[in-house]
């Protein structure tokens, strides 16, 4: 009997062996990886494989770990940081490798894609000078040939004119296509790993979705593998084979796509999916209702914002900008009306006529029934004080050297309002409104999270108990867990004060969970104008239909065969791999 249980061992040891050896070696193989910084270590014992070819995605919010074992992978850790563990690139150990060892890897073998473009490009050099210190990288020697590498990949990763690109300095570029530009210099060398972290946070949605189908046809392409990282279950969801979700440093769940977005076990992994907009469009449907029911009972009564026919011209380089043409729209009191559109399609500039810092060529602007047209800045302030504004980034509309309590109160201050006494109890009421604590009254934005700098900002805005407050993507910068916390404070306090939104935001899956009316504005104009839900069940212009279709959804939308450029718009582009440092 032990001889047969001998032989039955042997037999499975020798088809686990058999198996193993029919399977591919992983390209990146990561075990126990923990990092410290000094006594403090925040990874801990990590472990995944991405195979080649294939892509995985580490997922989770700021400070879970993501961009750190991103960074321990390509050795660019910080020099008081400290990685232990095991990883393996193409059969090599490489964590031990002496610097001087590894350094032909990285950018050769290795690719990075970072997440701002902003600061990840000289701002006085032109691209092109850039790029050729990219092309040093691959087996070509003749400047002029590198050139071409080099315009034909700016061509492949969707560039339209790659010369002009070339030739450019980085401000001259969008956004998106500075993204592109660091894809194209990341893939020149034909890297076997692309490493991209955050690559489209900043992004417009349509953009984002661009730069994502660009990332997976070049991953197919050119056999690529894709370790991606992202804040959003939904994006990981439809661009990965293969899930990690971290949290404070510690893997919470890790697997097939399929089955971690389908079906997570960890309680953090539920709950990212129950963070995402676009996952979960009716999650705050009971905070919405009262304003749905204004939306009712105030048709065809005086709004409480009124913008009538307003158009913004500016003079550019010797000719005439369009920034705002005839757009109209106005917003019941307590309700929220979102004005969404990428880039450029003139959401800022009107909201700079909405708040008077602008005056509109023609038209007119009302708050409550007052215009605001030829008011001095004296005039405006009592506008003002009904009509706050929360910007995009509180990292820079709060200032670094003040406390909470000093940005809180200074709005009373400058107003004038109440008593000393009175003042310091207004503003711990009004962090008490977005949820915040006395104890942060000392503190200094630097001491603070991201969500809670944003709810600073919001208590802020809050502390004049104004009617109206215009939201300036004030989530943009958040992760979506935060996010979420945000859109929760702001629409309960909708709720409850009866406060109206102007809600500005590229982000069309958030404009669904928080607004109830939507302008569509593009280039300027307003293409789209309705209730949320007759808009994004029913779009009837093209670029509304266009943006909503850019929205990530999970995975649903994952295709086995990756998106394909039009072929006549796709040069023929050099895919053979330099060899493998040996």
């Amino acid at each position: 009997m032990a001889s047969q249980d001998r032989l039955n061992t042997r037999l499975v040891s020798i088809k686990n062996a058999a198996a193993s050896a029919a399977q591919p070696a992983p390209l990146l193989s990561v075990k126990n990886l923990s990092v410290a910084y000094g006594a403090n270590r925040v990874v801990h014992d990590v472990g995944f494989e991405l195979g080649r070819g294939k892509s995985l995605a580490l997922i989770g919010e700021s400070g879970s770990g993501k961009s750190t074992i991103a960074r321990a992978v390509l050795r660019l850790l910080p020099g008081a940081g400290h990685a232990t563990g095991e990883v393996e690139f193409d059969g090599r150990e490489i964590l031990g490798l002496p610097e001087r060892q590894f350094r032909p890897l990285r950018g050769r073998a290795i690719g990075f894609v970072p997440q701002d473009p902003g600061n990840s490009l000289n701002p006085v050099r032109t691209i092109g000078v850039q790029a050729m210190e990219a092309a040093s990288l691959t087996d070509e020697t003749n400047a002029a040939l590198r050139k071409v590498l080099i315009l034909e990949t700016f061509a492949q990763v969707g560039l339209d004119n790659p010369q002009r690109v070339y030739d450019s300095y980085p401000h001259q570029l969008s956004g998106g296509m500075l993204q592109r530009v660091l894809i194209g210099l990341a893939v020149l060398p034909r890297p076997a790993l692309l490493v991209a972290d955050e690559p489209t946070s900043a992004l417009d949605v349509t953009i984002q979705k661009r730069i994502l189908d660009l990332l997976t046809r070049l991953q197919h392409d050119l056999d690529i593998s894709l370790l991606l990282i992202t804040h959003d279950l939904a994006i990981a969801a439809e661009r990965a084979d293969q899930l990690v979700v971290l949290k404070d440093g510690a893997v919470q769940e890790a697997g097939k796509t399929r089955t971690v977005f389908s079906s997570p076990n960890s309680a953090y992994a539920r709950k990212l999916h129950a963070d995402v907009p676009a996952l979960n469009p009716d999650r705050y449907a009971k905070l919405r209702d009262p304003g749905f029911r204004l939306l009712d009972r105030t048709s065809g009564t005086a709004s409480k914002i009124e913008v009538s026919a307003v158009t913004k011209t500016f003079a550019v380089d010797g000719k005439v900008l369009t920034a705002v043409d005839d757009v109209s729209f106005s917003v019941p009191a307590g309700t929220t009306h979102a004005l969404v559109g990428e880039s450029g399609s003139g959401k800022t500039t009107t909201i700079r006529l909405l708040l008077g810092l602008d005056e509109p060529d023609t038209g007119e602007i009302a708050i409550a029934g007052e215009n605001l047209a030829g008011r001095s800045q004296q005039q405006l302030r009592s506008v003002w004080r009904q009509l706050q504004l929360v910007y995009q980034n509180p990292f820079t509309s709060l200032d670094p050297t003040w406390t909470v309590e000093k940005l809180v109160r200074e709005p009373l201050d400058r107003f004038k309002v109440g008593t000393a006494a009175e003042r310091s109890e207004q503003v711990r009421e009004a962090l008490s409104n977005v949820g915040l604590g006395e104890h942060l009254l000392s503190r200094k934005p630097g001491a603070l999270s991201g969500g809670q700098r944003q709810r600073v900002a919001i208590a802020r805005a809050l502390v004049l108990k104004p009617d109206v407050i215009v939201l300036d993507e004030p989530t943009s910068a958040l992760d979506v867990s935060v996010q979420a916390d945000i859109v929760e404070v702001l629409l309960s306090l909708q709720a409850r004060l009866g406060l109206t939104y102007v809600f500005v935001s590229h982000d069309l899956a958030l404009v669904r969970q928080l607004a109830h009316t939507v302008s569509v504005m593009q280039r300027g104009r307003i293409v789209e104008h309705g209730r949320v839900s007759d808009i994004f069940d029913n779009p009837q212009h093209g670029y509304t239909a266009a943006l909503l279709d850019s929205i990530p959804s999970g995975i649903s939308t994952i295709s086995q065969t990756p998106p394909k450029a039009q072929p006549q718009a796709e040069p023929v582009i050099r895919t053979e791999r330099r060899e493998r440092i040996a």
